[in-house]
């Protein structure tokens, strides 16, 4: 007698397969909810080539029920790194799987004739979309050239439409900006993950290129991805940019929060000549019921720190966030919510020196530290000069368990990669 775990994903394979007995078993000599937890098992890197293998894989492996499927076998959700090494219109962007250390390279942004150099956007993935909204940028119909302007553009790219994948173009945000804190709030009633709105707040059109020129804002909105419309909320006290954005859901019955932290507002001259930045060391909070910022005290003392390190969320098994780290040079740093105080977490284990650059990335419960290495190539002829290529070293630390490890992987680009100008964001399918 069949098992109801091994009735229930028969039922679920034939729904979402029609007409599976006409197109043969998925799997030779195995039974058919037995093949496809062994399928929907498969990295998404790997689908694509495997859906030309038999006609049963190709309807089993599209995306749109694969994924359904999935969530009725329970099988554990997998965090995808989505990496954009440059301007997303002219290198392609990526995603690595760190289960399996597979790549896939997904499709640049559409190109336009007059702008270009586009940096300082922020991706955010909501389900299965994933965002690429404002930026800064040149625009060569401009005068002067090379000054930076920000962007309202907005595109999103859905990974389980059919091959091939394309970029839509979605409504312009209201206000040009670049370098802004973003995050998007799912739906907390258990509806469609991929529905929901997505909140940004301040940010300017500085340049990674030109770090003293650029403005600061301090306007916030959200979309609503069912109406498709963007609306203004209530702004920011002040000007700020910079920043990183996150959200907190509290117990049931208290209000969830957007927090705004760190970033830079004013300027000041050194010698009064050199423009220089004004970090802030405090922090934002919106609440989302009731509409209202409130501020949080510095955050550390003065000679501490300088500025903000690189902050990441780590979400818990419902997506909420969990707790907040910090990368400051090679040290992490777990954020106390009590005590408003960053308090050393951990150091890394293979130091980076200070000419060097890397990522910090929150993925699957572990912290990811990402940095680039040349490897040399062996080659049997000694007269020829030794190759060379890029490897990415990662390493991944456990704040539950308190350990490290090791992962080395080889991009799908054959150049090297600067941490200060690449952006990264998680997408979990």
């Amino acid at each position: 007698m069949a098992s109801p775990s091994s009735s229930s994903t028969a039922i679920a394979v034939e729904a979402l397969t029609p007409n599976a007995a006409s197109r043969g078993t998925l799997i030779p000599s195995l039974p058919d909810d037995l093949a496809a937890v062994i399928l929907a098992s498969i990295p998404y890197s790997h689908q694509s080539r495997l859906r030309a293998t038999a006609r049963s894989w190709r309807a089993f492996l599209a995306p749109r029920a694969l994924l359904p499927l999935r969530r009725s076998l329970r099988l554990p959700c997998r965090h995808l790194l989505a990496l954009f090494p440059a301007d997303p219109a002219i290198t392609p962007p990526c995603l690595f799987d760190p289960a399996t250390a597979a790549w896939a390279l997904l499709p640049p942004l559409p190109c336009s004739p007059y702008l270009y150099g586009l940096s300082n956007f922020v991706p955010v993935a909501l389900g299965h979309h994933l965002y690429v909204l404002g930026g800064s940028q040149f625009d060569a119909r401009s005068y002067p050239l090379g000054h930076p302007i920000a962007s309202a553009a907005v595109h999103r790219l859905d990974l389980t439409a059919p091959p091939t994948l394309s970029w839509d173009h979605l409504p312009d945000m209201l206000f040009p900006r670049g370098s802004f804190a973003c995050a998007p709030l799912r739906p907390s009633d258990g509806a469609n993950n991929d529905e929901g709105t997505i909140i940004v707040a301040g940010g300017g059109s500085r340049h990674t290129m030109f770090p003293s020129v650029g403005s600061r804002m301090s306007s916030v909105e959200c979309y609503c991805v069912r109406s498709g419309e963007w609306r203004i909320w209530t702004g920011l006290p002040r000007d700020r940019a910079g920043s990183v954005g996150f959200l907190v859901r509290r117990e049931a019955g208290e209000e969830d929060e957007f927090w705004v932290m760190g970033g830079y507002g004013d300027y000041r001259t050194l010698a009064g000549v050199v423009p220089a930045d004004v970090y802030y060391k405090d922090a934002m909070v919106l609440g989302l019921r009731s509409g209202k910022w409130r501020e949080v005290e510095a955050m550390w003392e003065e000679g501490e720190r300088r500025k903000l390190g690189a902050v990441v969320a780590l979400d818990g098994e419902d997506g909420q966030t969990k707790e907040i780290f910090m990368l400051d040079t090679n040290d992490i740093f777990r954020y106390d919510f009590v005590l408003n105080r960053w308090i050393k977490e951990s150091s890394l284990r293979k130091k980076i020196p200070g000419s060097s650059s890397c990522s910090f990335v929150a993925m699957n419960g572990e912290l990811y530290v990402l940095t680039t290495a040349i490897q040399s190539l062996d080659i049997s002829d000694h007269r020829r000069m030794p190759k060379k290529r890029w490897t990415l070293d990662i390493q991944i630390y456990n704040p539950e368990k308190k350990r490290w490890r090791f992962m080395t992987t080889n991009p799908p680009f054959n150049q090297t990669i600067d941490f200060k100008t690449v952006i990264t964001c998680t997408i979990r399918l």
